[in-house]
């Protein structure tokens, strides 16, 4: 199968950010890495073996679960509505060259997030190892982050107006993007015995690398946002104090002073 294949998919699908731009990073991610897991299934059904069936099922639960969550909360939630009310402004005055360059990198990233699983079929490299170990990782993964949603939904169900530091929240302030990284990682881990040539590694290396700098970024967003809401509360302050923002155990509270994480 063609790689073109798999970006024309990923295009198509994320293309529902033309009603929104930021449907390109959210809906559209979800739908696009969904499509792409369905997409490999369909063209090298002849070859599957049960575990590289698990981790094209795994990309289709993955993006359905994000995008069946981001569109209850926009349905549900009339806080969220109120946060897009002015996105939507903004998507509304947006030229087109500037949607369709979002489009294209957004279409191109997912591919590359997915690239490694594309690679170990495409090369024709049977299960190993590696490929067992990138399951069990990506299972993590994505348990985390339902688990953070789930958590956080909840506890915003109770007090809307608090942050939450419940749960996964007290490990890390943003478990949710951890478990995305965990998720992205063990899809790389899967390609190690697999890629062949110095393209297909840098392939790999820059998808996962984009993914894990746009959930730093993300987290700084989440943390400048937070600040704001919740700047003046002495329980906040020493939440922010005390729980990294991104890494367990690993001392780094703040990411907002780094502007090189601006997206």
């Amino acid at each position: 199968m063609s790689y073109f294949i798999i970006l024309a998919v990923s295009l198509l699908f994320c293309a529902v950010g033309f009603r929104m731009y930021i449907y390109f990073f959210s809906l559209g991610y979800g739908l696009s890495v969904a499509a792409i897991g369905v997409t490999l299934a369909i063209g090298f059904w002849n070859q599957l073996g049960p575990a590289e069936l698990l981790a094209l099922v795994l990309f289709v639960v993955y993006g359905l679960r994000l995008s069946g969550y981001l569109l209850v909360r926009e349905l549900k939630s009339a806080s969220y509505r109120k946060v897009l009310s002015p996105e939507m402004q903004r998507s509304a005055a947006m030229p087109i060259g500037p949607k369709l360059a979002i489009w294209i990198s957004c279409g191109l990233l997912y591919t590359l997030q997915t690239i490694p699983v594309y690679f170990r079929l495409n090369n024709g490299v049977p299960a190993d190892a590696f490929l067992y170990v990138g399951l069990v990782i990506m299972c993590c993964g994505l348990a985390l982050e339902t688990a953070s949603d789930l958590q956080k939904t909840a506890a915003k169900r109770v007090n809307p107006y608090r942050f939450v530091d419940t749960g996964l929240f007290r490990i890390v302030r943003c478990p949710n993007y951890l478990g995305e990284m965990i998720f992205w990682f063990g899809v790389l881990c899967t390609g190690f015995s697999a890629f062949q040539g110095a393209l297909q590694w840098a392939a790999a290396l820059i998808g996962f690398a984009l993914i894990v700098f746009i959930m730093f970024s993300g987290a700084r967003r989440l943390e400048l946002r937070q600040d704001k809401n919740y700047g003046d509360d002495p329980e906040y302050q020493e939440y922010c104090r005390t729980v990294p923002i991104l890494l367990p155990f690993v001392p780094l509270y703040s990411v907002k002073k780094y502007e090189f994480l601006r997206a």
